[in-house]
């Protein structure tokens, strides 16, 4: 099968590259352990078409994805780290120019189909951003602030989501998460802002349960598909909603004023079909936790069959088509998968990102739309790595604590807003050996009562005292993955399925996953594989240039 993949990813970059009387080469090298750089004995990297001007050098270059070559790194849908660096001499018989400060990174999903839309520039929109929050000098902030939407009186379609991230933040803003409050709120609750999850915030807050946008630090702009937008302007959609705002701040830096959100692009032109979005996966809680010195730790967030049987074989039998994913973990995250059961037999991988980086996190549009029927389990499935940690990681808020999360951007929106799973907490301390706790339990954490050794302490201090090893995290881990889980499956409004809190076991599956077999070829038939055609661009000044104008 012949399969070209044209889309191109724009990036600044660089690759070694030699120039002379207007001609242009280039050569594909690799380093070893001791990053000493090499000419790879097969070149798989061929160039297409090279240009420099006073202000720019151009290169189009491609590669097959799966090269068979140990020197090289396959190319797959999760994310690449882009290390680039430039000179402004040609390699010599020496060996490459040290590049000094021309040089940098950029995490890049290759394979991420682009979904720009030219016409958008000429379409309304609207701005929900923060006004002047003062960001609090600790580690972890989060901030809610609540808006109203300006359309009215008759149905638009949102096509397009922005981050409006301010200059110099970019670090500071970990993500925003966009919610659908209560329609019986009035005007006064735009007054204010407040600290989230906050004993004193508003009770217009607890309202907003529905999330109808996500954005993750790292992410760009999201645009929907031609047939689909999220729906303003009629009773159903929201008309207030709620911002909030992760703010990261680990060196707890003093004076920050931050003045981030999102712009909504929309238009009267209406889609076939309504967005919704379903957050599934392990519902954020303590009841989540990792031992430290693991190299991988396997956390599962259950998306149960019985809570899509319920919400989708009342509202949609023919079943919901998922278009887009956002895979969200914290610091110790180090890949994360989505994977997709129908009458108990796995499905092709809705998403996934063996190499996911905190530091970028975006929708991953699906090459192709997934129905999910009713019945169907989807389990969220995140890898973790704490061998530099001396505590538990705990399920949390923080960027030090940990999340494995889902965002499903699907059609036609159902009334089922969160289908996730908590695991059973007892059996994970009676590993540790705790025979009994203080009943009724009247403070969180609950306080042991025995055995002796943790006598009074709250089972996260528990946790800590027990002496982990690795082969004890193993033994943890196989336990946790067979524990039953208890279903969250939610409506808009707080409003619940009958489903909710029920406690089910998870479907057997086979771990790993067994990905598709690569299929690779010689670089001497460039026909035949599935390639990747690169644009780069690197900006350099006038004073570096030899020569002007297109190489190839």
């Amino acid at each position: 099968m012949e399969m070209e993949i044209p889309q191109k990813s724009v990036f600044r970059a660089g690759i070694v590259l030699m120039h002379r009387q207007y001609t242009a080469s280039s050569q594909d090298y690799f380093t070893d352990e001791n990053r000493v750089l090499k000419k790879d004995p097969q070149q798989d990297y061929h160039l297409e078409y090279a240009m420099e001007n006073s202000t720019h050098t151009i290169l189009a270059f491609s590669r097959e994805l799966h090269t068979c070559d140990t020197n090289d790194k396959s190319i797959t849908e999760s994310t690449v780290r882009v290390i680039w660096a430039y000179h402004h001499k040609d390699m010599g018989e020496a060996g490459q120019n040290y590049h000094g400060s021309n040089r940098g990174t950029k995490s890049l999903r290759l394979l991420n189909p682009e979904r720009e839309e030219v016409s958008s520039a000429s379409l309304p929109y609207f701005d929900l951003t923060n006004k002047d929050v003062p960001v609090p000098d600790k580690d972890t902030t989060y901030w809610c602030q609540m808006f109203k939407i300006p359309v009215q009186h008759e149905k638009h379609h949102v096509t397009k989501v922005k981050p409006l991230i301010q200059k110099g933040h970019e670090n500071l803003v970990h993500h925003i998460l966009l919610y659908q409050c209560s329609s019986n709120l009035n005007d006064s609750v735009l007054d204010y802002g407040h600290e989230c999850y906050h004993p004193n915030m508003p009770d217009s807050f607890l309202t907003c349960e529905t999330v109808i946008f996500a954005w993750a630090i790292g992410g760009e702009g999201f645009t929907y598909p031609p047939h689909v937008g999220l729906s303003i302007g009629t009773a159903a959609d929201p008309l207030f909603v709620l911002m909030e705002v992760h703010y990261d701040n680990p060196s707890e830096t003093e004076g920050l004023i931050d003045n981030s959100g999102l712009r909504l692009i929309y238009t009267p032109v209406l889609r076939k079909y309504d967005a919704g979005v379903i957050e599934a996966g392990l519902w954020v809680s303590l009841f989540h936790n990792i031992p430290p010195g693991m190299p991988e730790f396997v956390s599962e967030g259950h998306c149960t069959l019985e809570c899509l049987e319920e919400a989708l074989g009342a509202e949609r039998p023919a079943g919901i088509q998922v278009f887009a994913v956002l895979l969200h973990a914290h610091l110790a995250g180090r890949a994360i998968r989505m994977r997709h059961f129908h009458n108990g037999e796995e499905q092709k991988l809705l998403a996934y990102d063996d190499e996911f980086d905190f530091n970028f996190q975006e929708f991953q549009y699906l090459n192709e739309e997934r129905t999910i029927l009713p019945g169907d389990n989807l389990v969220t499935e995140c890898h973790y790595s704490t061998v530099d940690r001396i505590r538990m990681t705990w399920g949390g808020l923080s960027t030090r604590n940990e999340m494995c999360l889902s965002y499903l951007l699907y059609y036609p929106r159902i009334n089922l807003t969160r289908c996730a799973s908590i695991p059973d907490i007892m059996e994970q301390l009676q590993f540790i050996g705790v025979k009994e706790i203080y009943r009724p339990v009247r403070t969180w954490p609950f306080i042991i009562k025995s055995p002796k050794q943790y006598k009074n302490l709250s089972f996260m201090d528990a946790m800590n005292k027990f002496k982990w090893s690795r082969s004890e995290g193993l033994s943890y881990n196989q336990l946790v993955l067979k524990l039953p889980v208890n279903v969250r499956c939610s409506k808009t409004d707080n409003a619940e399925w009958s489903i909710q809190g029920m406690t089910a076991l998870p479907p057997e599956i086979e771990r790993p996953y067994k990905t598709e077999p690569v299929i690779c070829s010689s670089s001497s038939c460039l026909s035949c594989g599935l390639f990747l055609t690169l644009l780069c661009i690197v900006y350099i000044t006038a004073s570096t240039i030899g020569n002007t104008g297109p190489f190839v």
